[in-house]
C-alpha cells in the first residue's frame, strides 16, 4: 500500500465512463463532436485515431478511444 495520500484516495474513486457515439463532425484541430447514444447529447472529444464522419466510436475521458461495433442501441430498465 501507498503512503501517498493522493494515490490512495485516487485509487478509490471510480473511472470514467465507456460511452458509445458517432462521429457528426470532425475539426481540424483534431478533436470531433459525437452524438452519444440513447439521446445524450453532443460531446466534443480529442480525436487521437483520426476517425472519420459517421464512424461508431467508444468515448472514455474526454477521447476517442476506439471504434465501436455497428450494433442497435438498445436500453434495458431493471
Amino acid at each position: 500500500m501507498s503512503t501517498n495520500l493522493y494515490k490512495r484516495l485516487k485509487a478509490l474513486l471510480p473511472d470514467d465512463p465507456v460511452m458509445t457515439g458517432q462521429i457528426s463532425v470532425v475539426y481540424a484541430d483534431g478533436t470531433a463532436l459525437v452524438a452519444l447514444e440513447g439521446a445524450a447529447g453532443l460531446l466534443r472529444v480529442r480525436n487521437p485515431l483520426g476517425k472519420a464522419n459517421s464512424s461508431r466510436v467508444y468515448v472514455q475521458g474526454g477521447e476517442v478511444t476506439g471504434t465501436a461495433p455497428e450494433m442497435a442501441y438498445v436500453l434495458i430498465e431493471v
